[in-house]
């Protein structure tokens, strides 16, 4: 005869009672009360999430934001992308809401070094800029959410438990747009990240500064390597895009979401 697989109290008073001396029913209550405690509630784990953003004041506000909810906790915060890299290898959080635009790395380059380090990890892009460019580089780093800054407090919640779960989630106005976008032209959006994922993250690096409007020495001086290294660098670069100025690679840089072409604060 069959018998139900299922844990009920029924069962658990049965497997305390069969085969026990009649008179200990004190000490029988007892364990009953013990098994059924372990079998019935089994707390969740709170999600771990690393806050990536350079602006202060948003980085603190998501921080007070997201200590409201009781299965989200917030384990560590960066301030550039060099610092989220070494804090998500440090602390292997589940997810990472990440700011695209950061001094020195930004957010996508370092997207793609943390899930080169941690496969499992989670990252949630966060930006105060929808350009087509930004998402679409986005998704070819890696990233599984984008989120606008002008977004909800509840979708920001909502999009790290949904990525913890294996999903995906992008702010719905994006949603739509990408979805038109494919129909209308599915190979265009594509071709600046095939161009991108031609080149070493070193050379997404060199590109990001010298978008920034650095000098050569200020680049070797930033990343620890020699001017020469840096020249062999933009020199990759340039025969790899097919781009001979300077001027072009920051266009590119900011076609391709290295950098933003500005930067909006905004609080949510």
């Amino acid at each position: 005869m069959n018998e139900s697989k299922y844990v009920t109290e029924e069962t658990i008073d049965r497997t305390l009672v069969v085969g026990r001396p009649s008179g200990n029913r004190g000490k029988q209550e007892s364990n009953r009360q013990q098994v059924r405690a372990g079998a019935m509630s089994s707390p969740m784990k709170p999600i771990r999430v690393l806050l990536a953003e350079d602006h202060m004041l948003v980085r603190e506000g998501l921080r007070k934001m997201l200590d409201l909810e009781t299965n989200i906790e917030v384990i560590a915060e960066a301030k550039n992308g060099r610092q989220a890299v070494s804090l998500a290898i440090q602390h292997c959080p589940d997810v990472v809401l990440m700011d695209i635009a950061m001094p020195g790395l930004n957010g996508l380059e370092a997207t793609r070094q943390v899930l080169k380090a941690l496969p499992n990890t989670k990252v949630i892009i966060l930006t105060a800029h929808n350009d087509d460019a930004y998402v679409n580089s986005a998704t070819a780093s890696g990233a599984v959410g984008f989120l606008l800054k002008q977004t909800s407090a509840h979708n920001v919640c909502q999009a790290i438990r949904d990525v913890h779960a294996g999903k995906t989630f992008f702010s719905p106005s994006i949603t739509r747009r990408q979805a038109r976008l494919r129909q209308q032209s599915p190979l265009r959006s594509n071709m600046t990240n095939k161009k991108t994922a031609l080149l070493t993250s070193r050379e997404v690096e060199v590109l990001q500064l010298i978008a920034e409007g650095k000098a050569n020495k200020e680049i070797a001086s930033d990343l620890c390597i020699s001017i020469k290294t840096v020249e062999k660098h933009r020199g990759h670069l340039m025969e790899k895009l097919d781009i001979h100025d300077t001027a072009s690679l920051t266009r590119y840089a900011i076609s391709a979401g290295i950098i933003e072409s500005s930067v909006q604060v905004t609080i949510i």
